[in-house]
Parts: C-alpha cells; sequence; structure tokens
C-alpha cells in the first residue's frame, strides 16, 4: 500500500509541473488578464500545499511534553525509497516555483516576516539544505545569517541581542543557520562557555537552562504576536552517517576545507548533545513556533521535508497582491496613454 501512496504522490506532483512548466513557457504579462492562468495556480497551489502537509506532518512537533529523539529514525523516508529519488527532484522543482510564486506575495503584500531557524549536529546538512530549498527565491527578499562562536562586542550585550538585530523585515524571509538556540546546546554541553559572558554570578544559577527556555518561549511568541511568523528545523543526522560525511570531507579533496578537527572531538560529546537537543525541543515546541525533526540521514528526502514545510507555512498566511483603488488605477490608465503617444 505505502508504493501506491508513493506513486500516486509523485505522479500527481509530476503532473503538477509538466502544467506548470507549460505555462511558465507561455508569453505573457504580468501586467495582463490571466483568467485561466490564475485559476489554474490556485488548484495547483492548493494540491502542492495538502501533498506537502502529509510529508510534514509526521515530523512537526507543537507540543513537546512527550517528545523523545528515538521517536524520529534519521534514516526514515516515510514511503519514499531510493528508486523514487529522480521523481522527487522533480517534486522539489516543483515545490522551488510554488515557493518562488508565495514569497513573491509575501514580498508584495509587506504585513508577515517569516524566519526560519536551522539547528543541527555538525554535517547534518544545513547549508546544503538552505541553498537547495531557497535556490528558487528573489535573494532581494531573503536573508541568511550563520551564527558562530560570539565575538567580543557580542558578548558584551545579552545572548538574544546578536539574533535579535537581524530578524527579518516584513515581506522578507530570514534564515538563521544556528541561532540563539545554541545558548541551550553548546554552552550547556560546555559550561566554561557560559563563564565568558560575564553574566553576574549570582544569576547563574541550577535554574539557567529552565530560565532560557523561558525567555525563548517568550521571545518567540513575541514574534508572533508581531506577524513574524517561526518555523524551526532540527536536521537529525545519525552518528554512522555523520562519521561517513566526515570521513567523505578528509578523503575528498574538493571537501577538505568543510572539515575541523574540533568536529570529530565534538562526537565524544554526542550523548550529551541528545539529550541538550531533546530537551530543547520539548521545552521550545508550540503552536506558534513548532519544531520540524527532520531525518537527515537521506539528503534529497531532508530537502524534500524542509521544503514542503516552508510551502506549507507561506500558504497558511493567506497572502495576496495588493488591489490598487480606483484613484491608481485612473493613474496607471493616464499613464500608459501618455507613454503610448510617445
Amino acid at each position: 500500500m505505502a508504493g501506491v501512496v508513493n506513486s500516486g504522490v509523485l505522479r500527481r506532483l509530476e503532473a503538477v509541473s509538466a502544467v506548470a512548466s507549460s505555462q511558465c513557457n507561455e508569453q505573457w504579462s504580468p501586467h495582463e488578464p490571466q483568467i485561466h492562468r490564475t485559476h489554474n495556480m490556485k488548484i495547483e497551489m492548493k494540491e502542492i500545499v495538502r501533498r506537502c502537509r502529509k510529508v510534514t506532518s509526521p515530523f512537526r512537533i507543537v507540543k513537546g511534553k512527550d517528545f523523545g529523539l528515538k521517536d524520529i529514525d534519521p534514516g526514515d523516508t516515510l514511503w519514499f525509497t531510493d528508486k523514487d529519488k529522480p521523481r522527487a527532484k522533480k517534486a522539489h522543482e516543483v515545490g522551488v516555483r510554488a515557493l518562488a510564486e508565495l514569497q513573491d506575495k509575501l514580498y508584495a503584500q509587506d504585513k508577515w516576516a517569516v524566519l526560519l531557524i536551522f539547528q543541527a549536529m555538525d554535517a547534518a546538512g544545513k547549508d546544503g539544505a538552505i541553498k537547495h530549498v531557497m535556490s528558487g527565491v528573489n535573494p532581494q527578499g531573503c536573508q541568511v545569517f550563520s551564527f558562530k562562536s560570539p565575538s567580543a562586542e557580542e558578548l558584551d550585550h545579552d545572548y538574544l541581542w546578536r539574533c535579535m538585530k537581524v530578524l527579518p523585515n516584513r515581506g522578507h524571509i530570514g534564515i538563521f543557520n544556528r541561532s540563539y538556540y545554541e545558548e541551550t546546546l553548546v554552552v550547556r554541553v560546555h559550561p566554561e562557555s557560559l563563564a565568558r559572558q560575564k553574566i553576574p554570578p549570582s544569576l547563574v544559577t541550577k535554574n539557567i537552562w529552565n530560565q532560557r527556555f523561558e525567555e525563548i518561549r517568550n521571545f518567540e511568541q513575541y514574534l508572533a504576536r508581531n506577524g513574524v511568523v517561526v518555523r524551526k528545523f532540527f536536521l537529525h543526522v545519525s552518528k554512522k552517517e555523520q562519521r561517513r560525511r566526515f570521513l567523505e570531507r578528509i578523503e575528498n579533496s574538493d571537501k577538505n576545507w568543510k572539515f575541523s578537527a574540533n568536529d570529530a572531538a565534538e562526537r565524544e560529546h554526542w550523548r550529551d548533545y541528545m539529550e541538550a537537543y531533546e530537551d530543547m525541543i520539548r521545552q521550545t515546541a508550540s503552536d506558534e513556533a513548532p519544531w520540524y525533526v527532520v531525518p537527515a540521514d537521506n539528503k534529497w528526502f531532508t530537502r524534500m521535508v524542509v521544503a514542503s514545510a516552508v510551502i506549507e507555512t507561506l500558504a497558511s498566511l493567506d497572502l495576496r497582491y495588493p488591489e490598487v483603488d480606483k484613484d491608481k488605477l485612473k493613474e496607471l490608465a493616464a499613464a500608459k496613454a501618455a507613454l503610448a503617444k510617445k
């Protein structure tokens, strides 16, 4: 039965892809009436979103109380198999087009902002997922920020400061490659990092991690109430697959630059990190800022889930191009007439 469902999903997406491709090849002006085109695209978008929801729902966490990382297999690909890779690639192309259309409306409407947060162990595929999923997005309305070890200036501020100052504008998509969640991960696994943050000793108590989770929950609730839609992705890679990718980086000269000796050293703390990630998701998953715990042993599947979640999120915002009033239409008509004379 799973094979039947899989073929149905991919066949439908391929059909949508064929229609969308033919329409993209038509010569048309975005300012001219395209009634049939608009109608067809609405139908296609609804179908794409429905399929996206089917892919993402097993990995979407909104209530973390009973969540356990053991519940998500890093090698899971749902009903898809390796044989479906070529068709999944076509489905991804459909998704990229859908994402581009939705982002264009997000930018034009200028009311919502979207923040996508990526967290993972090294070599889980964060950079690749961001690159592939956002490949069709207009860079004018999208910004990516990577957060590494805090600088001297950043250590002179509270831990949220460096992320708060680069939150996305309305109409934009902001992507955080790592984020303020590092404060509940790396800093927790390596407590010596906390000493460098210049926090008054009396404020560093045994409750500091619960306090930070509370602060983050409140911060994300504040963002949601102000029109910043937060979606968080933990790319869940297995220790075995991480090892394979590290070895590939060492053995492939074109990938040597990606490897750091510290990456391998952090593997010694694998269990501590898994416990920290699990607690992080339990404590901060919510309806307004859900976590997607995405299996990351198969990059093609990881990218499919992430793309599906982003499309589903944007589609939920009821994005529309702004409508112009009668005065604006008269102004446009007058400008058209004036241009026609020249």
